[in-house]
């Protein structure tokens, strides 16, 4: 599944500090430091095996989203390939375990604690007596102040994306001995453990060139246990071999091929053989799953086809009794005896005998897949509503938490993740996901959600449901639907695209006795499993509350027995002669069909308080750059990972934008444009204390006072969802943990074998 996503350890930070404003917020809840953060919803999904059962050699072929511009993951442009090349190669100081927490990475780290805090911190690291380069030097305090000094943003020669906690470091020395780095900070900094991971030889850091071009196609000097052979931009792949001078456990792999394949290219990679390892998209992984499911045992072919049907050429499907017999012959003797004549029965010929020839495609198809099984967990990342409160009605807190409380999140999060099945629960927090330290549910500060508490909001900030409304102008736009010019319009609308497919729970048009136009729509916003309603004439259109919107189904069909009559939409709310309508904007490539069914049921809620949304579809390589961090948008969704270190990569994300020196708004990374001072000043305080405790109960704060402000609605926690071939062991759907390279690798002959699933609770 493909789903935007933004990383908040690639931007620039803001590095402002600001004293104005303070936003009155109600109780607030979720922020006590006795409430448990519980356990990740879903374990990782790896084919776990030991080293012992794990052959030797071999390469792993697996699918990237691209090819790297730069292989410095401290650079603005380093992407998802860029951090798993340096994971692979680089020392890491610290790991992240299956919690989200941070682990000491005994390969590079014996130790590594805060020795003195007054009258300043100071940190000394004890290195592993056998980490060296691949140059054979050893690693050492040279390479730790080399790499403070390119990132701590006092010299711009250096071309960084971030200095977050360097810009912290007073100085770093070499300790009592050779293998000791001893770092002293000019101001408490409780993210330190984040710091120094990955770590680049001085080679890289040591100046500006080296820093700004020296790293950005080759790595000379590595030190992980696998090296950089070559970035080939031509085959578009870079290719890891093993590193002779790594002094940890030997990898197994020979080679990892990190390939990079368009999402809605992995299957016909994978069906070819070209591919050993790809996330995929949900349509990819039922295919993958049907193929690996029951098959036949006379002839090999699964037993069951899309929906439940018989697939081709099993036992009950239209041809499984042809078996034995000329296919010609059967179909002419069936013709005939039915009454057909000579040239109808020879149609009737060849088009059986070309639907045996797809039939037969869609085996070898299934075959070549049957040697591949979905591993699935949940990524450390999470899918948010965004809500621009730069101008126009969300401006109005009072609109942004009338939105945000007509959701229904549950019923959003089970739209995208129950057909998968994964655990269908929405996130509660804006900084940590269940299982991490600072996770707490906050969103009890922002209320439940409530249709008629939110629609009270509406009246107080002026939106009067069934207002008069002017007639619109030529080229006059509703309020909150301005244009940016760029409008990709599809008549496709907001139809189903991405639920689990089904027509349970909805009502059908033709079944209730009204016609199209006649009433309203669901009174929950709910249709079915299925996805969101149809019926937008094209993409860019309003969405009318004030119309009923065909649902998407074969007209005939029964609603379930019990299941209650659509209730009428509520009045279109209105204010000073015109209609509140909200733009929304989406991507519109193949790999975001969830994000656009998420966008058609968030529709579906704001028609139930008066809220209209013209939903517009933009390319995918245009729609964060000109639209999100534009600001061009007023709803919008995109993921945000969750890290180890929120006190250091959730602030820019929330920091409350200031003016910059050119009369420009810097919202750093908060493309809501929406922030508080007591944000801010929470966030600084968490990132001051080295009381643990102290910096959660901190973060819980903040993240209640980020739902209070409704700038961003978090939904649901992204899917993983990979095709791994069966045999690879430790490799699939990682979860929160970092994966262990070395350990990757194909079983030994004998080896294989059934293997427990995951528990999702675990």
């Amino acid at each position: 599944m493909s789903h935007v996503r933004v990383g908040p350890r690639a931007v620039t930070r803001s590095v402002a500090f600001l004293t104005a404003g303070v936003l009155a917020v109600p109780a607030l809840a979720g922020c006590t430091s006795d409430e448990p953060a519980g356990k990740p919803l879903a374990a990782q999904d790896v084919a776990a095996a030991s080293r012992s059962r794990v052959a030797d050699g071999g390469t792993l072929r697996w699918a990237v989203d691209s090819v790297p511009e730069t292989l410095n993951a401290f650079q603005a442009d380093a992407d998802d390939t860029t951090n798993r090349v340096a994971q692979a190669v680089l020392p890491s100081m610290y790991r992240t375990d299956d919690t989200g927490r941070p682990a000491r990475n005994p390969d590079y780290l014996e130790s590594a604690e805060v020795v003195d805090t007054e009258p300043k911190q100071v940190v000394v690291y004890k290195l592993n007596q056998q980490a060296v380069w691949s140059d054979g030097r050893e690693i050492g305090a040279a390479d730790f102040a080399a790499q403070w000094r390119a990132l701590s943003g006092k010299d711009s020669a250096y071309w960084t994306a971030r200095n977050a906690g360097y810009d912290r470091i007073e100085k770093v020395e070499r300790g009592a001995g050779d293998l000791e780095v001893k770092v002293t900070f000019s101001r408490p900094y409780a993210d330190w453990q984040s710091l120094f991971t990955p770590l680049y030889p001085k080679d890289v850091t040591g100046t500006p060139d080296a820093f700004n071009d020296g790293a950005r196609r080759e790595l000379k000097v590595t030190a992980g246990p696998f090296a950089v052979q070559k970035v080939d931009t031509k085959d578009d792949e870079v290719v890891l071999a093993g590193n002779p001078r790594w002094w940890g456990e030997p990898a197994k792999l020979e080679q990892i091929v990190l390939r990079a394949v368009p999402r809605d290219k992995r299957v016909s990679e994978l069906v070819a053989g070209k591919l050993d390892l790809a996330e995929v998209d949900p349509e990819t992984a039922d295919e993958v799953g049907l193929a690996a499911g029951p098959r036949d045992a006379g002839t090999g072919t699964p037993l069951m086809g899309p929906q439940g049907t018989p697939a081709a050429g099993a036992p009950g499907s239209p041809l499984a009794g042809d078996r034995g017999r000329s296919a010609a012959q059967a179909l002419r003797s069936w013709a005939l005896a039915n009454g057909s004549d000579e040239e109808a029965a020879e149609e009737e010929v060849l088009a059986r005998e070309e639907r045996r020839e797809t039939e037969a495609k869609a085996q070898r198809r299934q075959r070549a897949l049957s040697g591949f099984e979905v591993r699935k967990s949940l990524e450390p990342a999470y899918t948010q509503l965004a809500l621009n409160g730069a101008d126009g009605p969300l401006a109005d807190e009072r609109v942004r938490r009338a939105v945000a409380r007509a959701l229904d999140r549950k019923k959003l999060a089970e739209a995208v993740l129950k057909p998968l099945g994964l655990p269908a629960e929405p996130v509660g927090s804006h900084v940590a996901l269940a299982g991490q330290p600072a996770y707490a549910d906050g969103s009890g500060a922002l209320g439940d959600q409530n249709a008629k508490e939110a629609r009270a909001l509406l009246a107080d900030a002026g939106w009067v449901p069934g207002g008069p409304v002017k007639k619109t102008e030529k080229g006059e736009k509703a309020a909150g639907a301005e244009g940016d010019g760029e409008k990709e319009k599809e008549k496709d609308g907001k139809k189903s695209e991405g639920g689990d497919g089904g027509d349970d729970g909805t009502y059908i048009v033709g079944e209730d006795g009204k016609n199209p136009g006649d009433g309203g729509d669901s009174g929950d916003g709910e249709n079915g499993e299925g996805g969101a309603k149809a019926g937008d004439a094209e993409s860019g259109e309003k969405h009318s509350s004030g119309k009923n919107t065909a649902q998407g189904g074969a007209p005939g069909a029964y609603a379930p027995k019990g299941t209650a009559a659509p209730a009428a939409a509520a009045a279109p709310v209105a204010k000073d002669g015109k209609a509140l309508t909200l733009r929304f904007v989406l991507p519109s490539g193949p790999g975001s069909e969830a994000l656009r069914t998420v966008a058609g049921r968030v529709s579906d809620m704001l028609d139930e308080i008066g809220i209209d949304t013209a939903i517009t579809k933009v390319p995918d390589e245009s729609y964060f750059k000109d639209h999100i961090a534009s600001g061009a948008y007023d709803l919008a969704l995109y993921s945000w990972p969750a890290t180890a270190f929120p006190a250091t990569d959730a602030r820019p994300v929330y920091a409350k934008p200031v003016p910059a020196a050119d009369g420009s708004l810097n919202v750093a990374q908060n493309y809501t444009r929406v922030g508080t001072d007591q944000v801010d000043q929470l966030f600084d305080r968490a990132m001051s204390t080295l009381d643990r405790k102290e910096a959660r109960d901190l973060l819980r704060k903040a993240d209640s006072r980020i739902w209070a402000a409704a700038g961003s609605v978090p939904l649901y926690q992204r899917p993983q969802l990979t095709a791994a071939r069966k045999g690879l062991a430790n490799a699939g759907a990682f979860g929160f943990e970092t994966p262990v390279y070395e350990d990757m690798g194909f079983l030994k002959k004998g080896a294989q074998g059934p293997r427990p699933a995951a528990s999702p609770s675990s």
